[in-house]
């Protein structure tokens, strides 16, 4: 049992620290703005690389604040913890009801800590809620941070043009909209036109960032090995490392052009999937300026239905997509969230297919190994075809192992990306079978391809592309077949429960009979 005094301990050094470790790193690439730099025009005021012991004073302030917050919150979870369920049998109902009420105590401290925070804080709380690991309090309490983000006045984002371009805002667009159209925890966007009349999204990373990532993270970090220290069953110390590697990407926006631009060339071949142009002249790692798009989002199933857009049909596309990105390409959209997926409804077609699915935000991937890739695509292929020696071979490949068996159980009607977009998709009204069949075409079509990327005839050739039709075309009539033999027997099954009925019926009738005549 730890002491609260022990406890205490900690905290107090946690604060100490953090501070300390982060106040000063020699250098402040975005710190707050102090120092008078004449050649900006209007009188702004600049972020600069070496701007003096009075911005490293005001930094470390702003730190020392922020890992206070989370040390209090950290301190008042962990005391919570130990003080509300010691004494209880942690088999009993009366444990497990007092368990959740700390959970949801907890939830609602950490949410005000990110509300506090903002930043990365925001973000980290927002990745909690996307977790089903966690318990079910964290995710509903956090949830709300998935809207949470406010606007930054754009007085205070001026600068950043000014840093990557050494022009005004004025001097770059014919006309931009200082009202920002969406907010999220690093960037908010705004809406503007070039020089030449193309009309544009600008992402603008908010001032300070890159300093205060540093300080957040190691606070992050520290707490959490604390935590690990007080409660030994606490498995979690892994999420601070992989938070701050998907934060890292997220932070560059020109590797966030570059997986656009990777994953617009992939899409070529289908029209029903848009991505947004990226203008590089008008793109740094701070600012990113890319084709404005319209759309509702994609589980606003009222728009679909008032656009004459068919939600099964979008549930299917969508099922398509990330199937394809998954098992063709090798690179999956991080993020996809209804926020990130639009519906744009095109008036010049008509039919079942009369939209476009845009996807957005493409700051975080998934780069899948050549390897695992093929495998994957095996292993779909296997638990389809029931094939047990393939299932236990690409099992074993996938590090499965002895568990290889229970693939068929595991994966079947899952993916990768499956926890957000299956439910997009089933919100939608897809069926299982349709993300089922979105899966196995893919699969077969991955296994076929000359190289990771697009499907299509031109990238892949006429040997690969036609190999991948024939092996989809044979695994479908399979399939039908199958599906034709259970359907068979259960017709067969409900006959013959219906003739015994109506055998049992006569039977009972005759019985009447012979006891009315006797």
């Amino acid at each position: 049992m730890v002491t609260v005094r022990r406890l205490l301990g900690v905290v107090a050094a946690s604060a100490i620290s953090v501070t300390a470790a982060t106040s000063y790193t020699g250098t402040t690439p975005y710190a707050y703005p102090i120092t008078w730099n004449p050649q900006l025009a209007s009188s702004k005021l600049r972020l600069n690389d070496s701007i003096g012991p009075v911005a490293d004073v005001f930094s470390a302030g702003r730190g020392f604040i922020r890992s206070s917050r989370a040390v209090y919150a950290f301190a008042a979870n962990s005391l919570d913890y130990k003080i509300s369920l010691r004494g209880f049998d942690e088999k009993s109902d009366a444990y497990y009801d007092a368990r959740n009420k700390v959970h949801l105590r907890a939830a609602k401290r950490l949410l005000r800590l990110c509300e506090k925070n903002r930043g990365f804080y925001i973000k980290a709380g927002q990745s909690v809620a996307s977790m089903h690991q966690v318990p079910k309090e964290f995710v509903s309490t956090l949830s709300v941070l998935q809207d949470k983000a406010s606007f930054w006045s754009f007085k205070d984002l001026e600068v950043v043009f000014l840093e990557e371009f050494g022009k005004d805002v004025k001097e770059l667009f014919e006309a931009f909209d200082e009202q920002p159209i969406a907010a999220a925890s690093l960037a908010q966007v705004h809406r503007g036109f070039l020089k030449n009349g193309q009309e544009v999204a600008v992402k603008v990373q908010y001032p300070g960032l890159q300093k205060q990532f540093a300080t957040d993270i190691a606070t992050m970090a520290f707490l959490s090995k604390a935590l690990a220290w007080i409660f030994p069953d606490y498995q979690f110390e892994w999420l601070v490392g992989e938070f701050e590697k998907n934060v890292v990407r997220e932070l560059d926006f020109t590797q966030e052009a570059d997986n656009a631009d990777r994953t617009a060339k992939s899409f070529a071949h289908n029209r029903n999937v848009r991505i947004p142009r990226i203008f590089r002249e008008l793109s740094t790692k701070r600012v990113l300026t890319m084709e404005f798009m319209e759309g509702c989002k994609i589980d606003d199933i009222k728009s679909l239905e008032k656009a004459g857009v068919d939600p099964k049909e979008v549930a299917s596309l969508l099922a398509a997509i990330f199937a394809e990105m998954i098992f063709c390409h090798g690179f999956v959209h991080g993020d996809p969230h209804p926020g990130n997926l639009l519906v744009h409804r095109d008036p010049s077609r008509s039919g079942k297919h009369n939209f476009d699915i845009v996807i957005l935000d493409h700051g975080l991937y998934r780069e899948l190994g050549e390897k695992f890739r093929t495998n994957y695509c095996r292993l779909w292929r296997a638990l389809i075809l029931l094939d047990a020696d393939e299932i236990s071979e690409t099992g074993r490949n996938l590090g499965a192992g002895q568990y290889a068996r229970y693939l068929p159980v595991i994966f079947t009607g899952r993916a990768i990306s499956s926890n957000l977009v299956r439910s997009i998709a089933y919100r939608l009204g897809a069926t299982r079978k349709t993300c089922l069949m979105a899966y196995v075409k893919n699969a077969v079509s991955g296994l076929s391809l000359g190289h990771p990327g697009s499907p299509d005839l031109y990238e892949q050739g006429l040997l690969a592309y036609t190999k991948a039709k024939f092996d989809y075309a044979n695994l479908r009539i399979r399939l039908e077949f199958f599906e034709f033999l259970i359907a068979a027997y259960q017709w067969y099954g409900a006959l013959s429960r219906l003739k015994a009925r109506i055998y049992c019926n006569l039977s009972l009738k005759r019985l009447m009979n012979i006891s009315v005549s006797s």
